[in-house]
C-alpha cells in the first residue's frame, strides 16, 4: 500500500474512533443518573422522589403542613424527568432547571392564595412511572430540546386522553418551539396547538390578568432585574441558521381533546419557572414578575385545569 494511502486510512480510523467515543460519552451524559441543581446539589434520578429532598438554592423555600384529614386529598405539583435531544437547540436546558425551588414556591403560593390544599413536598417522576396516573397535573421545564423515549409516547397519550394535563414552560424562539412540537406530534399526530386569546377564562379565573399577553412575559431573573432600566422582558436565542432571534412575543398555546378540554398548555417565550424559583432574590423582579405575572399565571392555570 502506498505510504500516502496508508496515512489517509490511519487518519480516517482516528477520526472514526474519536467520533464513536464522543457519541458514547454524549449518550452517557444524556442518560446518566446524576444531574445538578443550579445550586450545585447532586440529584440522582434513580432514587429521588420529591422536591423537598433537595436543598433550596435561592432564598429558602417555605414549609407547611396540611390537616390530617387532607393528608391524601391534596394537589401535587409533579415535575417530569425527561431526556434532552443532543441535536436540539444548544440553549435549551434539561428537566432539572429551577428545581426544587420553583416547584415548592409555587406550591406554597397556590395553597396560600386559594382554598386548594397542596402537597408540601411535590413529586418528580418519569412518564414510565406507574404512579403517573395518580396525578392529574404534570410539568416539563425547558422542553425546547425535548426527546421522548419510544415507550413514553403511548403512555403520555393515554395519560392525557384519560384526563391528565401537561404544562410545558420556559422555552424560547422558533427552534425550541419546533423541538417541542415535533415530539408532541409523535403523541398526537392529528392535533395542533391553538393560541389562546386573552379573553379565555384561564386568564381571569382567579386573578384577572388583563388583555395583553406580552404583559405576562417573564424572562430569566437577571434580565428581569435589568428590565427596570432597559424595558426588555424577552430573551434572545440562537436559531438553526445561526442568527439570533429576539423572542419578543409571548405565546400561550393549548392542545385540546375532542371535548374541548385542554390537555397541554405551552407558555412559550416566557420563563415562569424563574418567577417562581427566584422570588426572593431581587425586589424589583419579585414585584414586577413573580407577584404580577409568574405566580398569578401559574395559579390560574392550575385552578382552571383542576376545575375543568
Amino acid at each position: 500500500m502506498p505510504r500516502r494511502r496508508l496515512l489517509i486510512l490511519l487518519l480516517l480510523l482516528v477520526v472514526l474512533s474519536a467520533s464513536i467515543g464522543y457519541a458514547q460519552r454524549r449518550r452517557r451524559n444524556m442518560d446518566g443518573p446524576i444531574f445538578y441543581t443550579e445550586g450545585g446539589d447532586a440529584v440522582d434520578v434513580r432514587t429521588v422522589t420529591t422536591a423537598r429532598e433537595i436543598a433550596s438554592h435561592s432564598t429558602g423555600t417555605p414549609e407547611w403542613k396540611n390537616p390530617p384529614e387532607f393528608s391524601h386529598d391534596v394537589f401535587t405539583f409533579v415535575r417530569i424527568i425527561r431526556d434532552r435531544d443532543p441535536y436540539g437547540s444548544p440553549s435549551a436546558g434539561s428537566w432539572i432547571t429551577d428545581f426544587p425551588d420553583s416547584d415548592l414556591n409555587l406550591s406554597f403560593r397556590l395553597q396560600q392564595m386559594t382554598s386548594i390544599k397542596v402537597d408540601p413536598n411535590g413529586r418528580i417522576l418519569r412518564l414510565t412511572d406507574p404512579e403517573l396516573f395518580r396525578y392529574p397535573f404534570i410539568y416539563m421545564v425547558e422542553p425546547g430540546a425535548l426527546m421522548l423515549r419510544d415507550e413514553e409516547v403511548p403512555i403520555l397519550r393515554r395519560y392525557l386522553l384519560n384526563g391528565g394535563f401537561l404544562m410545558v414552560d420556559d422555552f424560547w424562539g422558533e427552534w425550541q418551539w419546533e423541538g417541542m412540537a415535533e415530539q408532541i406530534k409523535r403523541v398526537f399526530p392529528d392535533r395542533d396547538f391553538v393560541e389562546l386569546p386573552m379573553s379565555h377564562e384561564i386568564f381571569h379565573c382567579v386573578f384577572d390578568l388583563g388583555t395583553e399577553k406580552n404583559k405576562l412575559q417573564t424572562p430569566n431573573e437577571r434580565l428581569g432585574a435589568q428590565s427596570k432600566y432597559t424595558g426588555v422582558t424577552w430573551e434572545t436565542h440562537v436559531q438553526k441558521d445561526g442568527t439570533r432571534e429576539a423572542c419578543t412575543e409571548m405565546h400561550v398555546r393549548a392542545l385540546f381533546d375532542d371535548k374541548g378540554r385542554i390537555m397541554i398548555l405551552a407558555t412559550h417565550n416566557c420563563d415562569n419557572g424563574d418567577a417562581w424559583e427566584r422570588e426572593g432574590e431581587d425586589d424589583y423582579f419579585f414585584h414586577e414578575f413573580s407577584e404580577k405575572r409568574g405566580f398569578p399565571l401559574g395559579i390560574n392555570i392550575i385552578f382552571y385545569v383542576m376545575t375543568h
